[in-house]
């Protein structure tokens, strides 16, 4: 047999064979092979980690609570007796009623739609703030870099919620559209630093690659490559890093809501009552407890939601 036969041979022995090398298995010459996407590793790593579905059901059982608390309870949280003051459970109130005579488990229940409402703004406008200062410090480079660097490192190294507790002592007005908007206003421009560092590293990465470079010989503009090729590259890991900002800020939001310098009542805040039942836990320790809580959980979900997604995007931590 000639040299060229036998290799024709060995080629139509393998093609008989299986990815994994056994006879007998169909023939996949000539079959294109879809390729693997990073968002389709990281989805099929997600999908095997518990952690993930438990706090991804805690996160959607908080949102749907902020958006449709009827669907949880009955009770109207602004519905306050004196008469029940610290009563046990009744009618509906499973957790009892507070020292005003509120249905704790309703207010817990209500008080997540601000909560979760001045996270979910508070990262959405930090999120906007980092794309920007991100993409302009790590696609100009240069003198741009710089500045922007600066201004970075000054803001990071300003503490969150001291600077938050400054800020906020100059707002004046009791309205709760007001301190809300203030509350998500300073704990964007205080807390966009981080975001902003991810960012500006996955831009320096993207621009050096090939299809930048092609698109740029083909005439395309800096606008035009900055949105089309070097946004989408970005995205993904500010997401992740918003993530864990968001329960952040939940956090923070609730901390100075209980200093009493970020929400104040009339607005129903898982911060103010706990104010409310640290003032009175020698009473009963329930109104305490209820929304610290519902705040635990919802901060512990987002934080470990976010590490999930971090970790299945990042080959190195798989």
């Amino acid at each position: 047999m000639s040299d060229f036969e036998t290799v024709a041979a060995s080629e139509n022995q393998a093609a008989r064979r299986g990815p994994s090398g056994e006879p007998g298995a169909p023939n996949q010459v000539g079959v294109p092979q879809k390729p693997r996407s990073l968002a389709g590793d990281a989805w099929r790593d997600l999908r095997r980690k518990p952690i993930f579905w438990i706090s991804l059901a805690l996160v959607v059982l908080v949102a749907a609570m902020a958006a449709v608390p009827g669907l949880f309870t009955a009770n109207d949280p602004r519905d306050c007796v004196l008469a029940r003051q610290h009563a046990g459970p009744s009618g509906g109130a499973i957790f009892g009623y507070d020292f005003q005579g509120c249905d704790t488990y309703a207010r817990a229940v209500y008080g997540a739609r601000a909560s979760l409402l001045v996270g979910a703004l508070s990262a959405l406008l930090t999120g906007l703030i980092a794309l920007a200062v991100g993409m302009l410090a790590g696609y100009f480079g240069r003198w741009v870099d710089a500045v922007l660097s600066r201004v970075i490192d000054v803001v990071l190294g300003i503490p969150l919620l001291l600077a938050a507790i400054v800020l906020l002592k100059r707002v004046n007005s009791d309205s709760s559209a007001v301190r809300v908007g203030a509350v998500i206003f300073v704990l964007a421009i205080l807390g966009w630093t981080t975001a902003a560092r991810v960012v500006r590293s996955s831009v320096i990465t993207a621009k050096e690659q090939d299809y930048v470079a092609a698109a740029r010989m083909l005439g395309a503009g800096d606008g035009r490559i900055m949105l089309r090729h070097i946004l989408p590259n970005a995205l993904a890991p500010a997401i992740v890093v918003l993530t864990i900002a968001l329960g952040s800020f939940i956090a923070a939001e609730a901390t100075l809501s209980f200093l009493g310098i970020g929400l104040r009542a009339p607005t129903i805040s898982w911060g103010i009552d706990i104010d409310a039942g640290r003032v009175h836990m020698r009473e009963s320790v329930t109104p305490l407890l209820v929304p610290s809580t519902f705040l635990a959980l919802t901060v512990l979900a987002f934080i470990m939601l976010g590490d999930a997604i971090r970790d299945a995007f990042d080959p190195k931590l798989r």
